[in-house]
């Protein structure tokens, strides 16, 4: 047995936040549902078998064993790539429905308000691609707090692989033990624990909690170093939480 590989070490202070955007800074409440099965759809059409893809998987799971079922059965590179072209044009399309319903969470506004004033530098990873990112940036009001920025349109790796917040945070010029990845999703457990970046867990919205598997539970155990049932908590656990104004005598 190889021995275990040592604890990361965090440092002090932080210098960079990176932040999931869907559910964690924006509710825009994606028909999910819809979108796995149109890939499946999709998958099939390009030769994986039916049956063999769940639409209980998240969808960059199935992308990954409809491509390696493809491979695996000697499919042409022309059909694995045409495959990869139809799937994101057409979970792109049933993205986009859900900008105009897209609000920003509350308490996002004013915690990035607060780290800026801080001097932290702020980046966001995102599986959302690039158009629906900018857009919900854009309509909620939180584009100016972000100049850094990879979603899954972004070329190179995308979450959840480690590369893709190692390559965020090498743009943001922060070490990955002076950083923090906040985020609503245990695929942003894994991203960041596989990282070796500290991980902030902020529990479902009450808008979107109907149906969630995730927990405070299920965080810890997927190796987050705090837990927030909201963004105004999660202010308080980086310690940006502005003093209460002064009382007139």
């Amino acid at each position: 047995m190889s021995p275990r590989e040592p604890d990361p070490k965090y440092l002090e202070p932080l210098l960079g936040v990176v932040f999931d955007l869907d559910g964690t800074l924006v509710l825009s409440h994606h028909d999910f549902v819809r979108m796995r099965k149109t890939l499946i759809r999709t998958a099939e059409k390009y030769g994986v078998l039916p049956g063999h893809l769940s639409v209980e998987d998240p969808i960059h799971r199935t992308v990954e064993k409809a491509r390696e079922e493809l491979r695996n059965s000697g499919a042409p590179d022309g059909n694995v790539f045409r495959f990869e072209a139809e799937y994101h044009k057409a979970i792109d399309a049933i993205e986009m429905e859900a900008l105009p319903r897209t609000v920003a969470r509350p308490g996002a506004d004013p915690l990035l308000k607060a780290l800026t004033a801080r001097g932290f530098r702020i980046g966001l990873l995102t599986r959302s691609s690039e158009q629906f990112a900018r857009g919900a940036l854009l309509r909620t009001g939180l584009g100016p707090y972000f100049s850094y920025l990879r979603t899954r349109s972004t070329p190179g790796p995308a979450k959840p692989s480690p590369d893709s917040l190692l390559t965020l945070l090498r743009e943001m010029e922060v070490p990955r033990d002076r950083a923090v990845f906040v985020g609503d999703h245990l695929i942003d457990a894994e991203c960041a624990t596989a990282a070796r970046v500290r991980f902030y867990a902020v529990l479902p919205d009450p808008s979107e909690a109907a149906g969630s598997t995730q927990s405070e539970e299920r965080f810890l155990a997927g190796g987050a170093a705090a837990v927030a049932k909201d963004l105004t908590q999660l202010a308080r656990q980086l310690d940006v939480t502005p003093p209460p104004a002064l009382t007139p005598q």
